[in-house]
């Protein structure tokens, strides 16, 4: 139990937040007065107050009656950003204090210093964006921040690189995510809207018949606005009949018109759903990127985590989208997964840099409050921090070696080790989607159950979220109430 009192200011949830990154396995409580704490429990008390006209913040961590450590900022003013109010600088001292006295008494590292968004990026190209060079971008990262050095440089080179797709941005311009949310079984840490196909095939024919209804709507609201990319993903969208795709990218393509979309990309994710029909028609219809989602190569770790495919269908399916001429193919790995340990992954990365793919895409692991691992937790072996560190140089290692360099990034609560999830890629080969979903700079319009629409208003640099119901059930007779949620949004961007 982690006990937490604040006072003189009401940022409980950016303290929690900060808090969660070092005290994952312990509840974290809020308490309005020391004397309820038992004595047994850890004692965090921050405080903000005006001393001689100048804010002060003060951490103190206590345990049985006694001052462990403290940590006392008291010159906000060295928060130098541009543009900041005084309650944002406030903030960043108050979780800077933390972070300096709990760094004192925990061994838990936090690479990613106070921040604890899902995209540290953003905070680049904030600063990039006001003006700052790269020195001036880096101080910032690591002295307001606390931020390592490594990841400060990481995305200091990510954000650089991802300029010339994002910018110049406009409020016509906009992505289509279409929700395939149908999978041929549910692996343990899933927490997407993805249905068993066992139990839910009777529906998918309807479901398409919707999506597609859907598509048109958005078709008809968007007819004053430009597409870029197209992205399928699920779920495991080749888990349908290779017919019912061929419908929904048939409608794509009239709807919005195929030579208006520079990128699109289909997942074809489990190669138990990949066969050479499937292939085949998928590069007649124009796809030009397919995603072959591994997560490792270790036969027992594949049982584990619930997928009917062996890695010689994973060798199998790769070497025949090559053949049938795919340019550009994602593969997806999962640092961290159950029982693994760093042989597993190196084994994985050896097998990878043979099959050479165009991008790579590397997660560590997320315990998901709706996934079946995190209801079990006890049942499986999870890596701790250092292992899950020397896993993720391993894939950096051999990344290198196929001659990739990272180009997106985004982070994930309950992530293991306090680490990243990041995609590597071959020059020319970035995927525009997947910079474009995460930095949110332009307007992401999402079709199916559990599709979220992400609106973005340059002008104010605001992004609003509009979520499709997650239940397929629910979806089918709510479509049109569907096409709505969107429809008011798109009239004020156009």
């Amino acid at each position: 139990m982690v006990n937490v009192v604040l006072k003189g200011h009401d940022f409980d949830y950016e303290v929690f937040e900060l808090l969660r990154v070092f005290f994952v396995n312990d509840e974290i409580r809020f308490i309005d007065e020391e004397a309820l704490v038992n004595d047994q429990s850890l004692l965090i008390e921050s405080i903000l107050y005006k001393s001689d006209n100048s804010y002060v913040v003060e951490t103190n961590i206590k345990k049985d009656d006694k001052l462990l450590t403290s940590s006392i900022i008291n010159e906000i003013e060295k928060i130098t950003i541009k543009d900041f109010s005084e309650k944002k600088k406030l903030k960043i001292a108050v979780k800077m204090s933390i972070y300096e006295a709990v760094t004192k008494v925990v061994e838990v590292k936090a690479p990613w210093g106070i921040l604890t968004g899902v995209r540290p990026t953003k905070v680049v190209h904030e600063l990039i964006d006001k003006g700052y060079n790269n020195e001036s971008i880096l101080e910032i990262l690591l002295n307001n921040y606390k931020m390592f050095e490594e990841k400060a440089k990481l995305i200091l080179d990510i954000a650089r690189l991802q300029r010339k797709y994002i910018y110049p941005v406009s409020k016509k311009n906009f992505s289509l995510y279409v929700s395939i949310p149908f999978c041929p079984t549910r692996c343990v840490y899933c927490s997407f809207p993805s249905n068993p196909l066992d139990k839910t095939k009777g529906y998918v024919s309807e479901y398409v018949e919707k999506l597609v209804y859907e598509i048109d709507k958005v078709g008809e609201l968007t007819e004053n606005m430009h597409i870029n990319t197209v992205y399928i993903g699920g779920g495991t969208p080749t888990s349908i009949s290779i017919s019912y795709l061929e419908k929904i990218i048939d409608r794509i393509q009239k709807v919005f018109g195929a030579d208006n979309i520079i990128e699109f990309t289909v997942e074809a994710g489990r190669p138990d759903t990949i066969s050479r029909d499937v292939l085949t028609k998928l590069k007649k219809l124009g796809i030009d990127r397919i995603s072959i989602n591994p997560q490792t190569m270790n036969e027992n770790t594949l049982k584990l985590i619930g997928r009917k495919h062996s890695s010689k269908d994973i060798l199998k399916a790769y070497s025949l989208a090559r053949e049938i001429g795919f340019s550009n193919i994602n593969m997806d790995l999962i640092v961290g997964l159950p029982d693994e340990d760093v042989e597993d992954i190196a084994k994985t990365m050896e097998l990878i840099v043979k099959l050479k793919p165009d991008n790579l895409t590397v997660h560590t692991m997320a315990i998901k409050r709706a996934s079946k691992l995190n209801e079990s937790l006890n049942d499986f072996k999870l890596s701790k921090q250092i292992e899950i560190e020397r896993m993720i140089d391993i894939t950096k290692k051999f990344a290198h070696e196929m001659g990739m360099y990272p180009y997106y990034l985004y982070r994930q609560k309950q992530i293991l080790g306090n680490m990243e999830n990041i995609g590597y890629t071959i020059p020319d080969k970035e995927c525009l989607y997947n910079i474009l979903i995460m930095e949110e700079k332009q307007t992401i319009l999402a079709v199916g159950a559990g599709g979220v629409s992400k609106f973005f208003f340059p002008d104010e640099n605001r992004i609003e979220r509009v979520p499709n119901v997650k239940n397929i059930y629910e979806y089918l007779k709510r479509v049109d109430e569907m096409v709505e949620r969107k429809k008011k949004f798109i009239k004020l961007l156009t």
